[in-house]
């Protein structure tokens, strides 16, 4: 499975070049990970509530072009890999006017527990666990 999510850059984002901070690109890959767990048919509200974090253990960005105040970046968002306990994320960023590549990126994720204990979310919750599950192998074919 892959969603794209869209972001329009504010002024905000950028530094004193122009050019969105390479700073954003982390946060607007949030963006796309909860539109993905959205399109499962869960939020991370709800996740959190049920007693579950999905914190980040690891990130990595690669930049290709650079993206400038205005612009509409389409993030593209997949499961990359998932065990049961941890799983990443691979993300693409393109510009809209020109469908030029801006970034790609992976986030690496565990499950845990609120007391940050890592969970087998097979065990602790199956039906999201097969949710993945089925979101990763389409993903993998």
């Amino acid at each position: 499975m892959m969603t794209q999510a869209k972001i329009k850059v504010r002024y905000s984002e950028t530094d004193q070049m122009g050019i969105v901070h390479h700073s954003q690109y982390v946060n607007w890959f949030e963006v796309g990970r909860t539109d993905y767990i959205k399109q499962l048919g869960l939020t991370y509200k709800e996740i959190e509530s049920a007693g579950y974090y999905l914190p980040v253990i690891g990130v990595h960005v690669s930049y290709s072009n650079p993206a400038k105040y205005d612009d509409v970046i389409t993030i593209e968002t997949s499961l990359q890999s998932y065990n049961g306990v941890r799983l990443s994320f691979h993300y693409k960023a393109y510009r809209e006017a020109d469908g030029a590549r801006i970034a790609e990126g992976i986030t690496e994720h565990c499950w845990t527990t609120t007391a940050m204990q890592p969970v087998k979310l097979q065990r602790k919750w199956p039906e999201l666990h097969s949710l993945l599950l089925e979101a990763f192998t389409v993903t993998s074919e």
